[in-house]
Formats: structure tokens, sequence, C-alpha cells
């Protein structure tokens, strides 16, 4: 009935009838909206540019888009599990970078997609609200979205990220954690730059900045804290999984195994820099954007520390596994479409990467032997310092020993249970906007 009353105003050919059928349109148009407001009232969101809530393979997917859509050029990933109180705080970093209207100004386009996987709080719901009010009406914002997995799992939402949900034009792909802060407006811009002129580099990464940093003053706990990040920093072809920018046509060839606990940057990284196990390491496969930072809150706690180092010994053990031992071994055919190889051995037997971890299990009698240079990898960092600093930071190497020793036995321990699925998750808050300056 509406599009016969619409299509008679229209044709009026009288100018009273033609204002008259205007004005009908626009009451049409204004109780659409109004309709869709309400649905999407629930969600949090202001509905400009609203697409609608859509089935996703038993997800569902909050869309925002503007008026004009041009080549999809980069899309951003943000892969979120209960950051309800920290993904607002990035997301605001996020868009106040250049790198939207640089894009437009060369007639590209961007894209953000939040991957909330396995939620439990109201993380999309904040990430819809504040993707929603900043697209509203302007042609020049990122495409928005927001998809909600139900299976809880960062890898996952990660290759779902990287092979259904990114636009399938995009050249370029840039991972977020939703609890960072990018520093400066020009991060992104950098790193998307670092990359396009580097045809050599896989992937372009910025420099993580602890929030600890930025207090005016420090307990003896916290400048320990700071120390160890500069063993950290001085390491070659460092991937922060936290931030990174990466071509898509390279991320494509990366599935993540479900079973890989940790340390996905570590694999990613050692596949980026060995051109996929064809060649010798290349730290120049991964390019550091001068100027670029990004900030994260750092663990403070002896408990959190704890449990993240524990996370990480079993990450690095299940990339010694992969790296080093079994993807090395597949015929060269496999290794050619790897994403897909490891993408068929998790659907036809998902315990495969398990007894490989059992297997390696029995060859090591001691947790220090988990992978090797165990004991000697903080040492060789602290020796890669300048020499001035190694005195400072000769406390951060002793500590982080101690913290592996004792970490890698409780890693130990739960590899040999069979239990890959660790991730704890301390309290945090978000950052404030002080310290994104």
């Amino acid at each position: 009935m509406f599009q016969a009353i619409n299509h008679r105003a229209m044709t009026s050919t009288t100018g009273r009838g033609f204002m008259r059928g205007l004005r009908l349109r626009l009451r049409l148009r204004l109780g659409e909206r109004l309709r869709t407001s309400s649905r999407a009232a629930q969600w949090g969101v202001y509905p400009q540019g609203f697409c609608g809530i859509a089935p996703l393979s038993g997800s569902l997917q909050v869309s925002y888009r503007c008026g004009v859509r041009t080549k999809i050029y980069l899309s951003v990933g943000i892969l979120a599990r209960n950051e309800e109180k920290t993904i607002g705080a990035a997301l605001a970093s996020l868009f106040k970078q250049s790198l939207f209207p640089r894009l437009a100004e060369r007639g590209l386009f961007c894209e953000v997609l939040c991957v909330a996987n396995g939620c439990t709080d109201g993380t999309e719901q904040v990430a819809a609200r504040a993707i929603g009010v900043r697209v509203e009406g302007a042609l020049d914002e990122p495409v928005g979205k927001v998809v909600s997995l139900a299976e809880r799992g960062r890898n996952n939402a990660w290759n779902q990220f990287v092979h259904r949900l990114s636009a399938r034009e995009a050249e370029y792909l840039v991972f977020m954690d939703a609890d960072i802060v990018l520093r400066g407006v020009d991060t992104l811009w950098k790193m998307l730059a670092a990359l396009e002129q580097e045809p050599s580099a896989h992937a372009a990464v910025d420099v993580p900045r602890k929030d600890l940093l930025f207090k005016q003053r420090k307990s003896l706990r916290e400048r320990l804290s700071l120390a160890v990040s500069q063993l950290t920093r001085h390491a070659p072809a460092q991937l922060c999984g936290q931030l990174y920018c990466i071509r898509a046509e390279v991320a494509r060839k990366v599935y993540l195994p479900r079973d890989l606990a940790a340390c996905e940057d570590g694999f990613i990284k050692s596949l980026l820099c060995t051109d996929f196990l064809a060649c010798a390491l290349t730290p120049e496969r991964i390019r550091l954007a001068d100027g670029a930072e990004h900030i994260f809150a750092a663990y403070t706690s002896a408990a959190d520390v704890f449990r993240n180092q524990k996370r990480q010994v079993m990450g690095q053990t299940i990339v010694h596994i992969l790296i080093d031992n079994h993807l090395k071994e597949l015929p060269e055919t496999q290794r050619a479409c790897l994403a897909e190889t490891l993408r068929h051995r998790d659907e036809a037997d998902p315990a495969w990467l398990k007894r490989l971890i059992a297997d390696h299990l029995k060859e090591r009698r001691f947790f220090w032997r988990l992978y090797p240079g165990f004991i000697r990898y903080p040492f060789r960092r602290w020796l890669a310092l300048p020499v001035a600093k190694r005195l400072v930071c000769f406390p951060a190497a002793v500590a982080r020993l101690g913290f592996s020793l004792v970490a890698g036995f409780a890693a130990w321990q739960m590899l040999k249970r069979g239990c890959t699925d660790y991730w704890p998750q301390p309290e945090r808050q978000a950052l404030t906007s002080a310290e994104v300056v």
C-alpha cells in the first residue's frame, strides 16, 4: 500500500501534487528510520547509516556504512573478549587516526571490524555504540561492523577475520587488541606507509609502551617491569600481537591451529620471516614504523605476571613443536598451501596438535628443556643491550629467569595434562586520555 501511495504522489503533474508527494515520501522515510531506531535501541546504538543485524553462521553482526562506498583498501580487526571496560578507549584512539582522511584523499576506504568472541559482558554493545556514533553522516568514515562469535578463542577470531569477515579486496589488514590505545594520531598511517614503502616486508609494527612509563612516581616493582621491557625491545624482528599491519595476501596464507595456546604472534613471525619455512630467518620481513607507538596496561601483580609467563611458556613450546619440527617435515605441496593444510587438520582430526605435544613431552624429561634456549633466553637478550644499560637491567634479567623457571614448571605440568585452553584475563581499567598524548 505504501508503494502505491508513493507512486501516485511522485507521478502528480501539478506543483501542489509534487509537493504533497514529496512530503509523503519524507514521512515514509522518517517512519522507517524510527522503526529501525526502535529495533536498534536495545543495542544502545544510534542508527544513522544503520544496515541491520544479520545472522552469520550462528553469530550476529551489527553493521554501519557511510553514504558512498569506494574500494576498501585496509581492514582493521579488533579481536575482543570481555573488554567492556577498555574497548571504548581503544576505539576512541582508533577513530582519531589520520589514516581515515588520508585514505579518503586517495579515493580509498577502510573498514573497522570488532570481532567479539565468547563475550559474557557488554563488549558488543559498547563497541556498537562507539562505531555507530563515529560513522554517523560522514562520507570519509570507515565501514563499521561488530561481529559476535559464540565460540571463545583468539585463534578462531583471527581465522574468521582473515579468511571470512575482512573485505576480499582489502590489500592490508591491521590487528589491534581491544585493551590498548594508539599514541598519537599518525600511528596507523606510519605503519601502513612503512609497509607500502618496503615491498619486501610482509608486516609493519610499532613500539609498545607500558602505561607505567608515563607515571610520575614509579615504585620499585614498576621500574623492574619497565627494565624487563627493554630486554624484549632490543630483539630483532619483534611482532607484537597487540598491534601490527600485514599484507592481506600474506595473512591469508596463515591459519592458526585451534590448540595453539599462546604466542600466535611468534608463530606468525616465524612464518613471515622464513617466507613460510622456505628460507633462513630474515628479520627484514618485519618493518618497524618510526614514530608509531601504542600504550598497554602492564601486569603489575606477581600473580598476573606468573599467569602470563606460564601461558607464554606453553605457547612458545607449541610454536617450537610446529615451526622447528612438524611443519618443516611436511611435503612441499602441503607447505605451499599451509593455511588450507592446517585448517583441514583441525577439521578432520581436532586432536592432532595435542598428540604432537604429548609426543614432545615424552622426549623432554625436564621442564627447562621444553624448547631451546629456555634458560639462556633472558640473558641472551640482556647481552644484546648496550653496555651502559646492562647494569641497570641485570636485576630484571634475573627476575625474568626466576619467573620463567617457576612458570615453566607449571606450564609443563599443564601441558602434560593435555590442557591448551589457558587464557587468564586480569581485571583491567581503561587507559586515560592523558596517557595517549
